[in-house]
């Protein structure tokens, strides 16, 4: 069987473009590891916590976006099944629901196999799909977890869309 890792040597670490993107956009940031960093954003319903990962041996820059909403285990069900049903409207990246902090994440992740550098556009792109997933589908998450609406209900209404103008 042929080895499918493969060890590229790298121009730069590929966080390196992620440090530098984050310094030109002024975003707040910590890379306390080499492997990892943590980006905060501010959203429209909630501050986001966005974590970068290069996970080596798949070559991945991995990107997951949590919000503070804590999942408590009577709600878990109906959260499951939202997360379930918001993951069907996504094109890119998807929902989990972290079990050991009871929190909901989106993730994605940016191959780069066989030595292929990131581009500021991929990792802003990595941030934005994130947020974007995370601003569309929050309220969807309060519905069900705070509100005590279905699943279907709270996406129904994240997903109603006005046309027109009164």
């Amino acid at each position: 069987m042929p080895n499918l890792l493969y060890d590229p040597a790298r121009s730069e670490h590929p966080l390196d473009v992620v440090e530098r993107l984050a310094s030109i956009k002024e975003w707040s940031f910590d890379r306390a590891e080499m492997d990892e960093m943590s980006v905060s954003v501010s959203g429209r319903w909630a501050e986001y916590h966005v974590a970068y990962t290069w996970i080596e041996n798949v070559e991945a820059l991995h990107v997951a976006c949590a919000f503070d909403l804590k999942v408590p285990d009577r709600r878990r069900g109906e959260v499951l099944q939202l997360i379930s049903m918001a993951n069907e409207q996504l094109w890119v990246g998807h929902f989990d629901l972290w079990t050991s902090e009871n929190v909901v994440m989106f993730r994605h992740a940016l191959l780069l196999a066989g030595g292929a550098e990131p581009t500021h556009g991929q990792c802003e792109i990595l941030l934005k799909a994130a947020v974007d997933a995370c601003e569309r589908y929050y309220q969807a998450f309060q519905f069900v977890l705070w509100a005590g609406k279905s699943a279907k209900e709270a996406i129904e209404g994240v997903l109603f869309v006005t046309e027109g103008e009164a």
